[in-house]
């Protein structure tokens, strides 16, 4: 039997985090879960010791270099090293750039980049020490393509996009130490449900929503050996990408009417959502997304199916006033 690795994931309460910390519970690695919410971070490390794995939870915001500085202090306390670094730590805030406050758009990018650089700056020296380790940062199908009302989001994944490459062409003499990045698609992730809002309609996740366990185990399949650089995850709305390249004014004017016809539906408060501040509760793997898209697809189907077998039925004269009572 393989050792246990040692596997530290931020933003393990919520999410694809969550699930990732749960499929790596499974393979029996020990983790080490990061998030804001520390009752949500006793719920995850609960469910993964269930499954047999050790856990050490270590509250933290990722935006604050200090704090991910004690993750991995405490991380080595714990498990001696550290084999996986996975950065899922994520907020998000939906508005115009000009009406989005300038502290909620900088702490997006705060999270989202900067979270990610300050765990490799922290981390990097551990597995410099050890010669061996890999990062697994989770981007988004949004740093290779760009949608309106969530600059800060797209800003900030197309900046760890280009923070990757650029890592990975630094460790080129250190093969031993891997970058990989997994670009999901809309996941169904109760992070809408959370997210900062200016807009005056409820965010809502673009489907098909991807599940975050497959997102999991992409980043499982990441840390294996001779794995793919990078990897999409949602194959719908990844085929954006070579349009996003190739038809740039045809994505543009596709991508703004899916938002404002699909993103965006029904009237919201303004909120600055978690962004800023977390709220702690038990936390959820799905933000039940993907079961209301179902439910949406089953009642359309039925309607398709009453039309066709009223088509059938009438031959397409339509039924008669006798037929109609």
């Amino acid at each position: 039997m393989s050792r246990a690795r040692t596997i530290v994931v931020t933003g393990g309460s919520r999410g694809a985090g969550r699930a990732t910390a749960l499929a790596f519970a499974r393979r029996g690695d020990n983790l080490v879960l990061a998030a804001r919410d520390e009752m949500a971070l006793r719920a995850t490390a609960a469910e993964c010791a269930a499954l047999g794995a050790q856990t050490l939870i270590v509250p933290t915001d990722v935006s604050r270099a200090s704090e991910v500085d004690g993750l991995v202090r405490a991380a080595i306390d714990r498990f001696d090293r550290i084999d996986v670094w996975v950065g899922a730590a994520g907020v998000l805030a939906y508005g115009r750039v000009e009406e989005v406050p300038p502290e909620l758009f900088d702490q997006v990018v705060a999270t989202n980049l900067l979270g990610q650089v300050n765990g490799v700056r922290s981390a990097l020296p551990v597995f410099r020490a050890q010669g061996r380790g890999t990062f697994v940062l989770i981007a988004s199908v949004f740093g290779h393509v760009s949608a309106p009302y969530v600059s800060s989001y797209v800003a900030s994944k197309f900046g760890v996009q280009g923070f990757a490459h650029s890592l990975r062409q630094e460790l080129l003499s250190e093969p031993r130490i891997n970058v990989r990045v997994v670009s999901p698609a809309t996941i169904d992730t109760p992070g809408y449900q959370r997210a900062g809002n200016r807009t005056g309609r409820q965010p809502r996740a673009i489907p098909p929503a991807v599940s975050p366990h497959r997102v999991a185990a992409a980043v499982v399949r990441a840390t294996r050996p001779g794995a793919r650089n990078s990897r999409t995850v949602g194959r719908m709305q990844s085929a954006g990408i070579p349009l996003f390249t190739l038809f740039p004014g045809a994505y543009d004017r596709g991508i703004r009417a899916t938002m404002e016809l699909v993103g965006l539906r029904g009237p919201a408060d303004d909120t600055d959502g978690t962004v800023l501040h977390p709220v702690a509760d038990e936390g959820a793997v799905t933000g039940g997304w993907r079961a209301s898209q179902a439910r949406r697809l089953a009642i359309g189907l039925l309607g398709v199916g009453a039309a066709l077998l009223a088509y059938r039925r009438y031959g397409g004269r339509g039924p008669s006033r006798s037929e109609l009572g």
